[in-house]
């Protein structure tokens, strides 16, 4: 199994370390031909903005688009999961998205840098909740159908399913608790 991390910014090397622990062979995606052979991405957490200029200033808008629409799982972390989303609230005018989970996503929800925390969160399939981390964390405001809540934070939702995609309003990546990783492994391969 092939998984890309979109190596343009963010948690790269948290992403690829978990991901190599659970024997995934990891490819750093910059470009579009570093596309080539992928089985799965990950978009890692960042800033969202940033990482949709990046997306296109690369030529990587179109290429990966065209990949989750026909169906590529994918796990979206903190930004990962606002690039994953239909909707973004209070997004930049020009911030694009890919529109492969619907929901609608607030940035910056939980507050400012200083306004980050963490703590333990039951996740749906888990048997002992997770330790999460929230860090300037979006969290979701809508879900459409078809749309799995897996976790809440303070009555927010912040982790959610649909088909082969997967994201978290959350960093599972920097605690090494590996169980998130493995259910997105196991989408992957058809376990989950």
């Amino acid at each position: 199994m092939k998984v890309g991390i979109l190596a343009l910014q963010g948690d790269v090397r948290e992403h690829a370390e978990a991901l190599t622990e659970l024997g995934a062979d990891v490819v750093r995606v910059r470009v579009p031909d570093d596309l080539a052979g992928v089985d799965a991405m990950v978009l890692p957490g960042g800033e969202s903005t940033t990482m949709s200029v990046l997306l296109q200033s690369s030529e990587l808008y179109e290429p990966l688009a065209a990949r989750l629409d026909d169906g590529m799982p994918a796990f979206g972390t903190c930004a990962g999961m606002i690039l994953l989303s239909t909707e973004v609230l209070d997004g930049r005018p020009d911030q694009r998205s890919f529109g492969v989970i619907d929901l609608a996503v607030r940035r910056n929800a939980f507050g400012r840098q200083v306004d980050s925390f963490e703590g333990d969160i039951p996740f749906a399939g888990l048997d002992s909740p997770v330790h999460a981390v929230f860090i300037r964390a979006p969290w979701v405001e809508r879900v459409g159908r078809g749309v799995q809540v897996l976790a809440r934070a303070a009555d927010h939702i912040v982790a959610v399913r649909q088909g082969p995609m997967l994201a978290t309003a959350f960093h599972p990546e920097i605690t090494g608790d590996r169980r998130v990783h493995r259910l997105f492994v196991d989408i992957v391969t058809g376990r989950a």
